[in-house]
């Protein structure tokens, strides 16, 4: 007990530099425990989070402390999809999701391999991808109604499809839209950190939609890498290609609120009062690096602008610091395989 006390009184002043996630996260993944007859208050203490978290307006979750239940509940249960369906997904099936993966020459077939896995080891759920113009659709619905927490078992599957998909390629896949079988939980405004802004609710099933160009991204693991990788997963993944990192969001701040003008990686670590090698290096902790972050932010911008307003593509070019609109006109064909016009009139479509 004097272990237990210990571990939530360092909790209580932890503070994590990867951000935090709300408690109906923790709950969420606690429900199968506590349906199978687990003391959550245990299974917290164990790895240090405060259960308070689990009360009403309670306090929020230190990302690393999640990442740390992840585990911890798939060891105790022995059931990587936390005992929410039927058929337990043993310890173990994660690593032969990726091994099945990581040999696929690009995204679609990765995909694909990946989709087939989990037919086998959750046939409770249905999941397909395909595509749809210039869109692809990763679409998952039930065979039969969840009976345990059913918002976190799809919030969790997406998850672990998106972030899988982006480890495979080596970079965030940005998700232009999710459709979320279900009213739409308080604690929403956490999806835009975990998925994207534009997420709809109520709908018959899971719809996120993405570039269709993306499933030709190549597969860029190997076995070193995958090993490296399987150190600390699939609880990692809780922790991969986020949007709240803390480093990579202040220097997104700063070079947002530089334009028209983009600072050079230097000047950014003046401005932050980091050295320059500290900021790079820590940008590769957290998955980035500078010039991604410019272009990310640069990409963000644009398709906001080219799907909420009718600003003129040379305006927004300007806005966003491109020397010319022919310039503009190439970023975005790279990063969406269309051109600016052609995707304000898909989305109108």
């Amino acid at each position: 007990m004097a272990e237990v006390e210990k571990n939530i009184a360092k909790s209580a002043t932890v503070t994590s530099p990867r951000g935090t996630v709300a408690p109906a996260f923790v709950s969420g993944m606690l429900a199968g425990a506590r349906h199978a007859g687990h003391d959550p208050v245990q299974l917290l203490a164990a790895v240090g989070i405060d259960p308070r978290c689990l009360a009403p307006n309670g306090p929020r979750v230190p990302l690393n402390d999640y990442a740390a239940l992840y585990n911890h509940l798939n060891r105790v249960l022995d059931d990587e999809a936390f005992g929410l369906f039927a058929t337990p997904m043993r310890v173990g099936c994660f690593e032969f999701l990726c091994r099945a993966a990581i040999t696929a020459p690009h995204l679609e077939e990765a995909l694909a391999r990946s989709i087939r896995f989990l037919r086998a080891v959750l046939p409770e759920m249905a999941i397909r991808i395909r595509r749809e113009g210039d869109s692809a659709i990763l679409e998952i619905a039930e065979r039969q109604p969840l009976a345990i927490d059913r918002v976190f078992s799809y919030e969790w599957l997406l998850r672990l499809l998106h972030g899988l998909a982006c480890w495979l390629v080596g970079r965030g896949i940005a998700l232009d839209a999710v459709d979320f079988p279900y009213p739409r939980p308080a604690h929403a405004d956490d999806y835009a950190l975990i998925y994207t802004a534009n997420s709809q609710f109520d709908a018959p099933w899971l719809s996120a939609r993405i570039a269709a160009n993306l499933l030709e991204l190549p597969v860029c693991r190997d076995e070193p890498a995958l090993q490296h990788f399987l150190d600390g997963a699939p609880g990692k993944l809780t922790m991969l290609y986020r949007r709240d990192r803390e480093l990579v969001q202040r220097v997104r701040d700063h070079l947002r609120n530089a334009l028209p003008e983009l600072p050079e990686f230097h000047e950014t670590a003046e401005a932050l009062q980091i050295s320059p090698r500290t900021l790079n290096r820590r940008l590769e902790d957290e998955g980035s690096s500078f010039r991604a972050i410019k272009d990310a932010l640069r990409r963000d911008i644009a398709l906001a602008r080219i799907t909420k307003t009718q600003q003129p593509v040379a305006a927004i070019a300007a806005e966003l610091g491109f020397s010319d609109p022919s310039a503009f006109f190439r970023a975005f064909v790279g990063w969406t395989g269309i051109s600016p016009s052609a995707y304000r009139r898909r989305l109108r479509g």
